[in-house]
């Protein structure tokens, strides 16, 4: 097995080359499309129909926004968490979309990018549904491992012959400081799944947004500790705004 990393738009891809073929551990943003293509194509010397799979850890747009397209001119199968296609249904799904679109071209002009086209639908049925504990199709020698906290159906995907795994977003750095995701919808959740990562004690841990890291630069209590102890999404920084325009404190109501 051998793993690629590409620089996206504003997320580290990684691309696994085996006998069976390519896959995708996330579906990264619109605007890596053309990113991804001309690398299968110029640096492995493929063609795009040896993309075989692509997971979608989360539906967030540099996570999944590429997917479909992909798939499109791959024919590779298009893989996620059950609760994935939902995320974004209904009015404050297609809100926080709108939200969520704005905030990725925020973090691309922080890191010195240009504004791209980067929407995609918020929605899409896979063709295949991964739970957790399961192996990947094709790609066997990868397992499921089931890591909500960031939203409801984050996944991450754990390579069993090397112990390397893939956590997305369950980690990132502010200021070169390990730290928890924004959002954090279900914060319980979050702190069990880095409990559950910890035990897992993988030889490498594989970020969207982080380098590479090794088991020993996660401090996982400290990462625990400081994660929120109520949700951190944009509903409740909202919440929290009103009622301080009021004058009143959100633990009130």
């Amino acid at each position: 097995m051998q793993l690629h990393a590409i620089a996206g738009y504003i997320e580290n891809i990684y691309l696994v080359e085996d006998l069976a073929g390519l896959m995708l551990l996330d579906g990264c943003s619109r605007a890596d499309v053309e990113t991804v293509c001309r690398y299968i194509r110029d640096e492995i010397g493929l063609p795009l129909s040896a993309l075989k799979l692509i997971v979608v850890t989360h539906m967030h747009p540099d996570h999944a926004g590429g997917a479909r397209l992909l798939q499109q001119r791959s024919g590779a199968l298009l893989a996620c968490h059950p609760k994935a296609p939902g995320w974004y249904r209904g009015i404050a799904g297609r809100t926080a979309h709108a939200i969520d679109v704005a905030l990725t071209w925020w973090v691309a002009g922080k890191l010195g990018k240009p504004k791209r086209h980067i929407w995609y639908k918020p929605s899409f049925e896979p063709d295949i549904r991964l739970n957790d504990e399961q192996r990947l199709p094709v790609f066997t020698d990868w397992q499921v491992i089931y890591t909500p906290g960031h939203t409801d159906h984050d996944i991450s995907l754990l390579h069993l012959p090397t112990g390397q795994i893939y956590v997305a977003d369950l980690i990132v750095s502010v200021k070169k400081r390990l730290t928890s995701p924004y959002p954090v919808c279900h914060p319980n959740q979050y702190k069990r799944s880095l409990r559950r990562v910890s035990d897992l004690n993988p030889s490498r841990v594989y970020c969207a947004h982080v380098k590479p890291l090794s088991d020993e630069d996660i401090d996982y209590p400290a990462l625990i500790a400081q994660a929120p102890a109520l949700p951190k999404n944009h509903w409740h920084s909202s919440k929290i705004r009103i009622y301080r325009a009021l004058g009143l404190r959100p633990d009130q109501h």
